[in-house]
């Protein structure tokens, strides 16, 4: 997108660091530093550090979330707005102009576009602070990360660097080269951190209390490298991450939690069913405790409808980055497909099933039997797919998991997704002549 880097600016603003109040990322302000300003002080690149994330949290997570879970199936979109029932049908009726398309596609290529010029900058303002600049360029990684991986999981291409105003235009590479570009930025990340502790300073500043920078590279570590088959990765990134410790996304009153703001608010989209996640009913459990964790119910006069719940019922309430059990099940998920230990794997899925909300850190609990199904590779792949597909609800991961484990899609009987991969935003293709074919469906 060739407008892409114009950026951010707007999001420094005096003290945009985590004691200041939320702003609205997408209006100029005449009292905002120049761009050399922002790009060139050590103030200017710990705030957009913080900017880079408060971006992510607030803007690109709300396509993630309700428009792939809409083509999931996890969700419905129930408002009469053009976009969301375009959202809805999927497939062929969905047009490139669609504007949630759109916005999943622009806005996780502003977050790569604020990590690009993170990573560009940070070595020479931070030059006499290694252990500041190694953690600004370490948590930069790490988004650009999730921008590539997360337009892997839903675009068949991509550009792998966004294209500044006055620049050629962004050329596309396939979803399997953003994927290697994304595991190698974690691992980057990962090295720094390990060599270098991040300061004080970014700490205080930057993470805070509510976001543990090692782990969460850890965990995307994990899910990148599960994705592209990189199981004995996978098994040793999952060794690193502390299932006890928790990275979120803030919000508050100025600041709302978007798809509380969406869903719950405007009910734009509501969960497909009061039960189940959105599985056949063949997969359901609907005695899982999870089931009132996400899902919450509200009569309209004699008619009781689903809610979203869970980590959106309220305005101010914190997104979490990834969920400890993601670690469980994708650490099961590699030993099975890559010939390794049954036992170890039911192990992981048992602790999944039966674990009670209150031993959660996110109050995430099945509190179901434990898995009482054939030991074989391809029953425990499907149990896996079902614990996901509960424990991991509203994630923006059933799209890619639905491709992955291979169940039926987009003019298959019993669909379970509407479709494979989205088509271009028109906007991309007017200014871009590199845009390639659109996907089938």
């Amino acid at each position: 997108m060739k407008s892409i880097k114009t950026r951010l600016t707007l999001l420094v603003l005096g003290g945009l660091l985590l004691t200041a109040p939320a702003c609205d990322l997408n209006l100029p302000n005449p009292n905002s530093p120049p761009e050399s300003q922002v790009l060139t002080t050590r103030d200017g690149l710990l705030a957009l550090s913080v900017g880079m994330r408060q971006f992510y949290g607030n803007s690109a997570l709300e396509p993630i979330i309700l428009s792939t879970g809409t083509t999931a199936l996890e969700l419905r979109g129930v408002s009469t707005f053009t976009n969301v029932l375009e959202i809805e049908a999927g497939g062929a009726a969905l047009p490139n102009n669609n504007a949630n398309v759109l916005a999943l596609w622009s806005r996780l290529l502003r977050v790569a576009g604020m990590a690009e010029d993170l990573i560009a900058n940070a070595p020479t303002v931070f030059s006499a602070d290694p252990a500041t600049r190694d953690a600004v360029l370490a948590h930069a990684y790490l988004f650009r990360a999730i921008a590539l991986g997360t337009l892997a999981q839903y675009f068949e291409q991509a550009p792998l660097t966004t294209s500044p105003v006055g620049s050629p235009a962004a050329t596309f590479v396939p979803r399997e080269q953003l994927q290697a570009e994304a595991i190698r930025l974690l691992d980057a990340a990962q090295q720094l951190i390990t060599a270098t502790p991040p300061s004080a300073n970014f700490t205080t500043q930057v993470l805070g209390t509510s976001f543990n920078l090692g782990n969460t590279i850890n965990a995307y570590r994990v899910r990148y490298n599960l994705q592209v088959s990189n199981y004995a990765a996978t098994l040793a990134a999952a060794a690193l991450v502390n299932l006890s410790s928790t990275s979120t996304f803030q919000f508050n009153t100025q600041n709302p939690n978007p798809i509380f703001q969406s869903a719950v608010i405007a009910k734009n989209f509501r969960p497909r069913e009061l039960t189940g996640f959105g599985l056949p009913a063949a997969l359901a459990e609907p005695n899982d405790a999870r089931v009132r964790f996400y899902i919450a119910e509200e009569r309209i006069g004699t008619n009781t409808l689903p809610l979203v719940a869970g980590f959106f019922r309220a305005i101010d309430a914190p997104i979490p980055a990834y969920l400890p059990d993601e670690i469980r099940l994708s650490r099961a998920e590699a030993l099975v497909r890559s010939g390794g230990s049954l036992t170890a794997a039911l192990q992981d899925i048992n602790a999944v099933r039966t674990q009670a909300p209150a031993a959660d850190p996110f109050g995430v609990g099945g509190n179901l039997p434990a898995y009482g199904g054939a030991v074989t590779a391809d029953a425990l792949l499907l149990e896996i797919y079902r614990q996901r597909s509960a424990e991991l609800y509203m994630t923006g991961l059933r799209l890619p998991d639905s491709r992955r484990f291979g169940r039926p899609g987009p003019g298959q009987p019993n669909a379970e997704r509407t479709r494979n991969f989205y088509p271009y935003p028109q906007q991309e293709r007017l200014t871009n002549p590199n845009v390639p074919e659109d996907p089938a469906i």
